[in-house]
């Protein structure tokens, strides 16, 4: 496992387990949005320091639309920041943030799939 990858997997990590503490009104909801918050900012990172994309012709169109989809990825994190700490309902932000951890497993999954695609190129397959 590349320190990206283990990178990655621990930020999700925390905060998935950040959205599932208890948000009770008061100090303890305000510590939860904090909390929130800040493990974002290592999801974020970790995704902006994501791995290259193949340079192979066949893989490089893959490698595009990977690279689009962070993108994606990172504007959904960007415009959801601002409703951890100000939204009335954070259960429905909570909801939101946790289809957003499942989008960037399927992610992380397919530049898996990638990378296991360019290193078979490399050493010649099956074929």
């Amino acid at each position: 496992m590349t320190a990206v990858t283990s990178g990655m997997s621990s930020a999700l990590q925390g905060l998935d387990q950040a959205l599932d503490a208890p948000r009770r009104p008061g100090v303890q909801l305000g510590n939860w949005r904090w909390v929130v918050r800040q493990r974002m900012t290592a999801v974020r990172d970790a995704l902006v320091i994501e791995a290259r994309t193949p340079d192979d012709t066949w893989l490089a169109a893959r490698g595009g639309t990977a690279f689009r989809q962070r993108n994606a990825l990172l504007g959904r994190l960007n415009d959801i920041a601002p409703q951890v700490l100000e939204s009335p309902d954070v259960e429905i932000v909570r909801l939101e943030m946790k289809r957003l951890l499942a989008d960037i497993a399927h992610h992380l999954q397919r530049l898996h799939d990638l990378a296991y695609d360019d290193v078979e190129i490399e050493l010649g397959g099956s074929e």
